[in-house]
C-alpha cells in the first residue's frame, strides 16, 4: 500500500451512560474502570502500528488528552455534533497536514481484544484499493439490542459489500440479525480523506464540506445538525464495504457492560472499588468511596464523589434520562 496509515482516535464524548463516574469535567475515556491504563491510553497503544496518530476531542479536553497520549497530535472540533461532522472535519484537517493518506478511525472508549492490528491494516488496505468507505464489523457473540448491525452482501477477498445498516433492534430482531450473519456495527472506519469528503458532498454534511474548503469550520458546524457518520454518509453512499473482525470487542457504554469485564464474587456481584455485599446477588457496584448492599439483586449502584446512582441493571440505559435532566439544570 502506497499511502501511510493515519490513526484517528475519537475522544470528544463524555460517556453519559456511565454517570456518575463520567461527568462533563471527567469523561470516561480518561478513566480506567479497573484496568491499569485509561481507556484513551489503551486505544492509543492499540493503533501504535500507524505511521501517525491523531486524537480528535473538544477544546475543554485537549490538555488532558496530552497527558494520556503525549505522542499523538490533537485536533479540537469546533462543536460536539456527533461523528458525522467530527469525522468530516478531521478528514479535511488531516489531509491538509499530512497529504495523501488513509484514515483509520476508532473510538477511544471500547474494549478490544487481540488481533486488532491485522483487521485495522486490512481495513486500511481495502479503503485504498476500493476507493470506498470501509467499516469494521465484529462477529456477534449474543443478540444485543444495544448495538447497531451491518448486513453483509457479496463476499470479496478480505471484505464484503454492505447491503444495509440496521438500527438498534429489539431483542427478537437482534436474534434474527445474528442468525442471518449480520455483524455488530462497532464504529470503526477506514477511508481516504478524498473518499469521505466526496461522499459527504452528497449528504446532509455538504454545507460543512463547502465551509471547510473556504476555511470557515465554525460556520460549517453552525450550518449542520448533529448526526452520526453512519446515517449522514455511509447509508447514502454507493461504495461501502465491511471488513469482518473476530477479535473480542465490547462497547463499555453502560454500567451493565462493566459486569462482563470485572471478576464477580460467588453471588455474581461485579465490584469496582470498596464494597460490602450481604445477601446480595447479581449487582454491579462501582465506587470511589465505599458502598454496602444488603438483600438486593440485579441493581447497578454507582457512587462517585457527591453523586450516587441506583438503577435496575436491565434498565441501565435509562441513565441518559438522568443526565438529560441534570444538563437542563446545568448540573452534569
Amino acid at each position: 500500500m502506497d499511502r501511510p496509515i493515519v490513526a484517528l482516535v475519537l475522544a470528544g464524548g463524555t460517556g453519559t451512560r456511565l454517570y456518575p463516574a463520567s461527568r462533563s469535567d471527567r469523561p470516561k475515556q480518561f478513566q480506567s474502570f479497573g484496568g491499569d491504563r485509561s481507556l484513551l491510553t489503551s486505544a492509543i497503544e492499540r493503533v501504535g502500528f500507524a505511521e501517525e496518530t491523531y486524537v480528535l476531542t473538544r477544546e475543554a479536553f485537549a490538555d488532558e488528552v496530552h497527558d494520556h497520549a503525549p505522542e499523538a497530535a490533537v485536533l479540537t472540533e469546533p462543536a460536539p455534533k456527533d461523528t458525522g461532522p467530527a469525522l468530516v472535519y478531521a478528514a479535511h484537517r488531516i489531509r491538509e497536514q499530512v497529504g495523501d493518506c488513509v484514515l483509520l478511525a476508532v473510538p477511544s472508549d471500547h474494549v478490544v481484544g487481540d488481533g486488532f492490528e491485522a483487521v485495522g491494516r486490512r481495513a486500511a488496505r481495502t479503503a485504498v484499493e476500493t476507493e470506498g468507505l470501509v467499516t469494521v464489523g465484529v462477529e456477534p457473540t449474543r443478540p444485543e439490542p444495544g448495538y447497531g448491525y451491518i448486513e453483509p452482501g457479496e463476499s470479496r477477498e478480505g471484505y464484503e459489500t454492505v447491503t444495509q445498516f440496521r438500527e438498534k433492534p429489539d431483542r427478537e430482531t437482534a436474534t434474527e440479525y445474528v442468525d442471518r450473519g449480520c455483524y455488530w456495527n462497532v464504529g470503526m472506519f477506514a477511508w481516504t480523506p478524498e473518499a469521505l469528503l466526496s461522499a459527504a458532498r452528497a449528504s446532509p454534511l455538504s454545507a460543512l464540506v463547502d465551509a471547510l474548503e473556504r476555511g470557515e469550520p465554525e460556520r460549517g458546524f453552525d450550518a449542520v445538525d448533529p448526526v452520526s457518520v453512519d446515517y449522514a454518509v455511509l447509508e447514502r453512499a454507493d461504495e461501502v464495504f465491511v471488513v469482518p473482525a473476530d477479535f473480542a470487542w465490547d462497547d463499555l457504554g453502560a454500567w451493565d457492560a462493566l459486569a462482563r469485564h470485572l471478576p464477580t464474587d460467588d453471588d455474581g456481584n461485579a465490584v469496582l472499588g470498596d464494597a460490602v455485599t450481604v445477601d446480595a446477588a447479581d449487582n454491579v457496584v462501582a465506587t470511589d468511596g465505599h458502598v454496602s448492599l444488603v438483600g438486593v439483586s440485579d441493581l447497578v449502584v454507582a457512587s462517585y464523589g457527591d453523586r450516587t446512582l441506583v438503577v435496575p441493571a436491565d434498565e441501565s440505559q435509562r441513565v441518559r434520562e438522568v443526565v438529560a435532566r441534570l444538563r437542563d439544570e446545568d448540573a452534569f
